[in-house]
């Protein structure tokens, strides 16, 4: 999470989003940086708006935005897949090494996920707040240039972004049958990234 008192922004750290290679070029210029715990660094709108908006507030800044990236949720699970390949992970109940794609989405639609497939939802990270906290500016992971047009412009900076914490390689084919199971299940995480408009 990156915090730009000035500009009155919140860059939320949505997991699997590539907030790390924004975090990294935008660090300097931050006025706050959460990097741990993760609880904190990928806190979604639920815990910012408990512990982190009512600081801001009691600080003056009521008028606080928050910006926020929602990869297309195929891609996101895909992502989480081959993040949990890496090599060190090999033995851990949360490695999906051995496990196709389409066995690791299966288990992401079950009610009770395994360990290997329980990586939360964006849509639930996302989802606003009863007392309106909510995402101001949301950005499709596949807009790159509107998001890094966005921030220069509101930020007065100019970026070049490197590649951070990049996955390993891996097969990522999904049936008809397994992508048709994740979109019934998992409908409200497709409604929402299609109802953010693209911006280029």
């Amino acid at each position: 999470m990156l915090v730009f008192w000035k500009e009155r922004l919140t860059f939320l750290a949505v997991p699997k989003t590539g907030t790390s290679a924004f975090e990294e070029a935008l660090a300097p210029r931050a006025d706050m940086v959460v990097r741990d715990p993760p609880e904190l660094k990928h806190a979604p709108v639920y815990r910012y708006n408990r512990f982190f908006r009512p600081m801001f507030d009691k600080m003056g800044a009521e008028d606080m935005e928050t910006a926020a990236v929602m990869r297309e949720p195929i891609s996101w699970l895909g992502s989480w897949y081959r993040y949990r390949q890496r090599p060190f992970m090999a033995g851990k109940p949360n490695s999906t090494e051995g496990i196709s794609f389409d066995d690791f989405v299966e288990a992401y639609c079950r009610g009770n996920r395994p360990g290997f497939a329980n990586v939360g939802s964006q849509a639930k990270f996302l989802e606003p707040r009863p007392n309106g906290t909510r995402v101001t500016h949301m950005f499709r992971y596949e807009d790159q240039p509107a998001l890094i047009a966005f921030l220069e412009e509101r930020l007065e900076v100019s970026l070049s972004l490197d590649r951070v914490n990049v996955s390993p390689s891996a097969a990522l084919d999904l049936s008809p049958r397994v992508e048709a199971k994740l979109r019934r299940k998992c409908a409200g995480e497709f409604e929402l990234y299609e109802s953010i408009a693209p911006r280029t």
